[in-house]
């Protein structure tokens, strides 16, 4: 039989995302190897960042509540989104979803590493009462909110533990990059793999490695250009920084027939001088594929004429059920030249 994740975490099957994130959070500092000195600490640590890796990823807990942890390391056949098979991995490195959830190497290094009754060789740490995560002095504010209440946090001054003092650390700038998408993966949405390389700091706190790591981004049907995604700390790591948050912005790729206005899409149809005058159909393409025939034996098409088709357009972000509309548009092809009969024809026939 499997691992039970949501026993290791103390949760029952239903938990929330925040519920984990606060289990986690509470097992990992109790089983910190660098706090907890019994035999078991290690293997508990490791078990309860391999059930936070697991519980925390959407993708990854379905699976796992469907199958178990044998169908999430064995693979699940059409679960990797393409028809391929999805496994799962444990990267055997607690300390690296410790650092991740933190946001510090390893706080424990220093903290529980100073001696007796927390004297250590500069000064006399001293405990406070804020209205804040037990981390914001320690490490400058880089764990992630849990909720407000009173908890403990750590302050060190060597010359007046009344008046205590915290170093904040600071966070690097975004680093911005462009996500283009076509009308068509707009209007249906679509699921985006980007591949970043970025500089992760080893346990000890002071060398680095590159890393490779995939963000996945969903892309929400009907999602404006200009829409931003943000990955919290997900660039480089530094000692005594912030890693930058990772910031992707919507981009339309160019398209062939249309131009976004919001929800409605602008079509232009390019219609001779003779068809204008005399009549015409005009077939008009849609993102899904469709054609639809404007009709205009009986009507003279004039540059300022616009039809709007109802419902072909891109859903609205906030109701996907609604779609915009398309909106089409006449560019008039007037010929170059005329022949000197041609202009007396038309004297004679075009209204004054």
């Amino acid at each position: 039989m499997g691992k039970d994740y949501y026993k290791i975490l103390g949760l029952s099957k239903g938990a929330s995302e925040d519920d984990i994130k606060k289990a986690y959070r509470k097992m990992a500092l109790k089983y910190h190897p660098d706090k907890n000195k019994s035999p078991d600490a290690e293997e508990k640590f490791k078990s309860v960042a391999e059930a936070y890796e697991v519980l925390s990823d959407k993708k990854k807990r379905d699976i796992y509540d469907q199958h178990g942890e044998e169908g999430l390391k064995g693979g699940v056949p059409g679960a990797g989104g393409d028809g391929t098979h999805f496994t799962y991995t444990f990267s055997g490195d607690p300390r690296a979803t410790f650092q991740q959830f933190f946001g510090t190497s390893d706080p424990f290094a220093s903290f529980f590493n100073m001696g007796v009754d927390g004297h250590g060789p500069h000064g006399v740490f001293e405990t406070m009462d804020v209205e804040d995560d037990p981390f914001i002095t320690m490490m400058g504010g880089s764990a992630p909110r849990m909720g407000a209440g009173t908890r403990r946090a750590f302050s060190f001054n060597p010359h007046d533990a009344s008046r205590p003092h915290a170093k904040t650390r600071q966070q690097d700038p975004a680093v911005t990059r462009d996500l283009y998408v076509t009308l068509e993966e707009v209007a249906k949405g679509v699921t985006k793999k980007m591949k970043i390389t970025r500089s992760v700091m080893a346990s000890d706190g002071r060398s680095s490695r590159r890393e490779e790591k995939i963000l996945t981004i969903d892309v929400k049907p009907g999602w404006k250009e200009g829409t931003k995604i943000t990955f919290e700390r997900e660039g480089d790591q530094q000692p005594g920084k912030i890693p930058a948050d990772i910031v992707f912005v919507v981009r339309d790729k160019q398209h062939p027939h249309f131009k976004r206005d919001g929800a409605n899409l602008i079509y232009t149809a390019k219609v001779n001088l003779r068809d204008a005058l005399c009549g015409t159909r005009v077939v008009v393409p849609t993102l899904d594929g469709q054609r639809v025939t404007l009709n205009f034996t009986n009507e003279v098409v004039r540059p300022q004429t616009t039809k709007r088709l109802q419902g072909y357009g891109l859903p609205y972000p906030k109701d996907p059920t609604r779609k915009g509309d398309i909106i089409v548009h006449f560019d008039i092809q007037f010929p170059p030249t005329l022949t000197e009969s041609a202009k007396e024809i038309l004297s004679e026939v075009l209204p004054l």
